[in-house]
């Protein structure tokens, strides 16, 4: 089962003076550090964009922080860093070039992967927000990316909720992610595929959910799963929301036997007969 015992962190400025002093804060909880995640609001001039900001001096201050993030990400032991690039897009027709805007963002990512090659670098793909169009919006277009940069230590990481409102199947987009690069961070969630929810896990695509911790298992992805809701949106308990969370993941991943085993839902799925895999999942779902 993928562990549920790390969390990604995203803390304050002084991660990066004092990387050892955080990693203790953490360890003193019970908890271990999985890697860091980028988030480029330092400078209000970032608004324009992280690696593909118009402004050469704006460009070379983002990949300069990334470079110090992944220096303290592999000081705490913990070689992960997560690019969430949501700056990096447009919001008008004839606002960017994007010849040059493709070009600053495969070479700001190729430039902090080189930067230490012993630390993965994982892709958080999201279609908008805060930018109207996200460079890098779905599966096809940052598994492209990758391949672009040339480097083998780039993967991505799976946001649930991004991928229901790029209009992918969960599964399906992990597929791809295995076939082409690497899962390196699952972000569990949920919503209605028209924003960013980030509802508890299981909360309204539960079948959704299912198959693709099914399909991550399939193809050995043994890495974090976070999860990335919002209990503040609405005034959840956040304990209570993780614990929901957890409980529904380790329910969901002790199906996930009874799906490898189940002979009839392999033979629904290989000719495509959804009445009889829906009939046979409803049937692992609810314990029969």
């Amino acid at each position: 089962m993928p562990g549920l015992s790390h969390v990604d962190l995203n803390y304050p400025d002084h991660v990066l003076e004092e990387p050892k002093v955080v990693q203790a804060e953490v360890n003193d909880l019970g908890l271990q550090v999985n890697g860091l995640a980028m988030r480029y609001y330092t400078n209000p001039a970032l608004k324009l964009g992280a690696f593909t900001n118009p402004d050469r001096a704006v460009r070379q201050e983002a990949i300069d922080l990334t470079k110090r993030g992944i220096d303290a990400a592999l000081e705490m032991g913990a070689p992960l860093m997560t690019l969430w690039l949501g700056q990096d897009g447009f919001d008008y027709s004839f606002q960017g070039d994007y010849p040059r805007m493709w070009e600053d963002e495969i070479g700001g990512i190729r430039e902090v992967a080189e930067h230490a090659p012993d630390c993965m670098i994982s892709i958080e793909y999201k279609p908008n927000e805060p930018r109207s169009y996200a460079l890098l919006p779905d599966v096809a277009t940052t598994l492209l990316a990758i391949a672009e940069t040339g480097c083998g230590n780039i993967g991505v990481t799976l946001d649930f909720a991004h991928v229901l409102y790029a209009d992918e199947m969960p599964a399906y987009a992990a597929t791809l992610i295995a076939r082409k690069s690497r899962l390196l961070g699952v972000h569990l969630n949920d919503g209605y595929a028209k924003r960013d929810d980030g509802l508890m896990v299981g909360s309204v695509h539960p079948q959704a959910t299912l198959e693709l911790l099914w399909q991550i298992t399939r193809d050995g992805y043994d890495g974090v799963i976070y999860f990335d809701t919002f209990p503040d949106a609405s005034g959840i308990d956040p304990v209570e929301e993780c614990r929901t969370n957890i409980e529904t993941v380790e329910r969901f991943m002790n199906m996930v036997p009874r799906l490898n085993a189940d002979n009839l839902l392999h033979d629904a799925i290989a000719g495509q007969n959804s009445p009889l895999s829906q009939r046979a999942v409803a049937r692992i779902m609810s314990g029969a």
